[in-house]
């Protein structure tokens, strides 16, 4: 533990160092940040991807050439990109020619809504309409038209240990949020083009004359792996670090009213054979409504009642192989916007708020979410935060949970890469029969920026809970330096026995201490080479309990091989630690002894081209494991049919041998995409899991309008051990449910 604090403190120190040096200047190979002004019409063009014969457009100056990030940084893009913005008082126009020599090479591999564009041909720019260095709106298409939109925070920064969980809201960046925009593309001999109009109720910003906004712009060539951006960024960074952005002058922008009123209508008929084997289908019908009012183009109030998320898509299955809470993220769409303004602590650890508390059951299962209000949104350099909401009383599994309310209060002032802030966080029982349950966390935080490389933060916690009294604290510091390929990080976290944040999420109970670390390198091959990089890398991360007993210890010393056609090997070794203090069941009838055990692993990923008709990722960790070995394998297959099919078919097998006993556990997943059209889908995911041997299966259609609303079919089955002798159905539903958006100003 000495020689770990002492390691700690070293990086920090160097990070510290390092970022007082970056503060006398930018690297000098940058250059400045370019610039350009906004231009204004009283017309908008006709979306519909023709740029090149469009007199509009050939009047607005083009926004300046690009340089390439990747393969070869710094030189000149093998292609040209033509990019023009233009206004009117409602709608924030861009244009975009992407030139290329071979157009009948463009890379498609998926056509829905906010599919990744990094395997592909795409287009995409980051709008920061506060320009204050942290939030933005992230925007882009690919050469057949699909809408991807995202929210980036803190200049998307999160924790860069996540357990390699699923996505969703976690750190800086949400990709689950979907505003109302419309883009259009044309592909012709010259390459292919796009066009996108955005409401300017759609964002938020502070309006006024001669305003400026952040802006940059990324182009994926797929055929050359080659990433090219508007203002240059070192090594290892992307569009997200809002600091190093180009900028977007002469904005005269005003209110545009934004008053969106949602409603919705459900039908749903299910049957549950747990509880009724031979009962009928029941059959239910609901309503309900969302509110979006723009205070001011910066603020934004929400109202919900009757809050449904029919349409969202189920939780991948995991494992758990140890002793500690699962982490799945937040995917409703009502808890989405704005929801990094909300994020105090450690995401996927140590989240003091943490949205699936409200309306979520532990398992998964959904408690009745009568209505609420959330405030967010930003006053001059300070951001705001409120949401209220208050759930129903339910029995679910024989648990009676009763009406709850809940409250979250968040204020963050920002200068530039710096910031503190505060939060409120409360949980409390609006039963008449039930007195004194309540819970709240009061927390502070701050981050202080060191010239554009390197950052400080942390944050300091408490929590309220009637049966629970002293050691209820818990902090964290942490120092990052990010910088031409290299980057460091060194933290402390600490979390006391009664630290309890209801509203919240909690990775362990029980109480902590944390000391983790990382030296990261990115080294670029030479120009004519067929080798992009390699990315050696050295992490550390380890626990110990309230008694300073050690719990884990994971070193982890790796490298990454890439090549410019996108083919990637990971090789690396793992030296672990476990500290068993109580004994626990890992698996049905197999228990893991009291005992400390130190083992060695490795560990190998291989990725080929995800931009192929077939890609495979596959990852092995083969070593030691409480005492016995683990074969952990898993293997992911993509097989992709144009534009319109696109598929996922893994299986995570882990092969576990203990002295107390053998067994297995193996989650399946197969993810089967049709696009219609950019806006009409079919998609199912089906899933096993081997240890509660339960099949399940998410079956949805859409055909989707503005912000992600419009009509869903939803089918859901969970299939397994209905009896010791029989299996079969567990329970099945099928959902209609039609939504839409008013724009009650316009």
């Amino acid at each position: 533990m000495h020689i770990l604090k002492n390691l700690l403190t070293l990086l920090i120190c160097l990070s510290i160092s390092i970022g007082i040096n970056a503060q006398q200047s930018t690297d000098s190979n940058l250059g400045e940040r370019p610039t350009s002004k906004a231009v204004q019409i009283e017309k908008g063009p006709v979306i519909d991807g023709e740029v090149l014969t469009d007199p509009l457009w050939l009047k607005v100056n083009t926004m300046g050439e690009m340089v390439q990030n990747q393969p070869n940084w710094g030189l000149a893009p093998s292609e040209k990109t033509d990019i023009r913005i233009a206004y009117t008082a409602t709608t924030f126009y861009l244009s975009v020619v992407c030139y290329d020599a071979t157009p009948e090479a463009l890379v498609v591999s998926d056509a829905r809504r906010d599919a990744d564009l990094a395997g592909t041909d795409a287009f995409l720019f980051i709008l920061d309409t506060y320009h204050d260095s942290q939030n933005g709106f992230v925007f882009g298409t690919n050469s057949v038209g699909i809408e991807y939109d995202a929210q980036v925070d803190n200049e998307g920064q999160g924790n860069f240990n996540n357990n390699r969980q699923q996505g969703g809201v976690i750190g800086g960046f949400n990709l689950n949020w979907d505003a109302s925009w419309v883009v259009k593309t044309k592909v012709g001999d010259f390459g292919w083009s796009a066009e996108f109009a955005i409401p300017f109720r759609t964002l938020r910003f502070q309006s006024g004359e001669n305003t400026t906004w952040g802006i940059n712009f990324r182009r994926n060539i797929r055929k050359t792996n080659e990433i090219n951006f508007w203002a240059q960024l070192p090594l290892g960074l992307d569009m997200k670090r809002l600091s190093l952005a180009g900028t977007l002058t002469d904005l005269n922008i005003k209110n545009p009213g934004n008053l969106k009123v949602i409603p919705y209508a459900l039908g749903k008929i299910e049957r549950d054979f747990e509880d009724d084997p031979n009962g009928k289908a029941k059959t239910s019908a609901d309503v309900g409504v969302d509110v979006k009012y723009s205070i001011t183009p910066s603020m934004t109030l929400d109202l919900t009642y009757n809050t449904d998320f029919a349409q969202v898509e189920v939780d991948d299955q995991q494992v758990n192989l140890d002793r500690f809470n699962l982490f799945f993220p937040e995917k409703r769409p009502f808890f989405l916007e704005n929801a990094g303004q909300f994020t105090v602590g450690s995401p996927g650890e140590v989240d003091l708020f943490f949205s699936r508390r409200i309306g979520l059951s532990e398992n998964g299962d959904q408690i009745p979410i009568i209505g609420g209000a959330r405030l967010s949104g930003k006053i001059n350099k300070t951001n705001i935060g409120f949401l209220n909401m208050t759930t129903d009383d339910v029995t679910i599994d024989g648990v009676f949970t009763p009406k709850n309310n809940f409250t979250v209060a968040r204020v963050l002032h920002q200068e530039g890469r710096s910031g503190i802030g505060a939060m409120f966080a409360n949980k409390s029982s609006i039963d008449e029969n039930i007195s004194g349950d309540y819970n709240r966390t009061y927390a502070i935080d701050g981050r202080l920026g060191l010239g554009k490389k390197a950052k400080l933060s942390g944050y300091l916690a408490k929590t309220d809970t009637p049966e629970l009294e002293g050691n209820d604290l818990s902090f964290q510091f942490r120092s990052d330096y990010n910088w031409n390929g290299w980057r460091l990080f060194a933290g402390y976290t600490e979390v006391g026995e009664n630290f309890n944040p209801e509203v919240g999420f909690l990775g362990r109970e029980g109480g902590f201490k944390k000391v983790e670390g990382l030296i990261f390198y990115t080294l670029r091959g030479a120009e004519n080479s067929r080798f992009l990089e390699n990315r050696p890398h050295i992490s550390y991360r380890g626990y110990w309990d309230a008694e300073n007993r050690q719990q884990t210890g994971f070193l982890h010393i790796d490298n990454h091989w890439v090549w410019k056609n996108a083919f990637e090997v990971h090789t690396g070794v793992n030296f672990t630690t476990q500290g068993v203090y109580a004994p626990f069941e890992i698996s049905k009838g197999i228990t893991v002894p009291i005992g400390t055990y130190d083992h060695a692993e490795s560990q190998i990923v291989i990725i080929t081209n995800p931009s192929k008709p077939v890609s495979i990722s596959t990852r092995h960790v083969n070593g030691g494991f409480f005492g016995g070995t683990r074969f952990a394998n898993s293997v992911s297959l993509n097989l992709i049919l144009g534009d319109k099919f696109n598929s996922e078919f893994g299986i995570q097998h882990n092969d576990i041998r203990l002295p107390a006993g053998d067994f297995t556990a193996d989650v399946f997943r197969a993810k089967l995409a049709y696009s219609f059209t950019p806006s009409i889908f079919a998609q199912s995911l089906i899933q096993y899991n081997s240890v509660a041997d339960i099949w399940s299966a998410n079956i949805r259609f859409g055909w989707l309008q503005q912000a992600n609303t419009g009509l869903f079919l939803v089918y859901n089955e969970n299939r397994g051990q209905v009896s010791d002798l029989v299996s079969g159905p567990l329970n099945r539903s099928f959902i209609v449910k039609y939504s839409r958006v008013f724009d009650v100003l316009k």
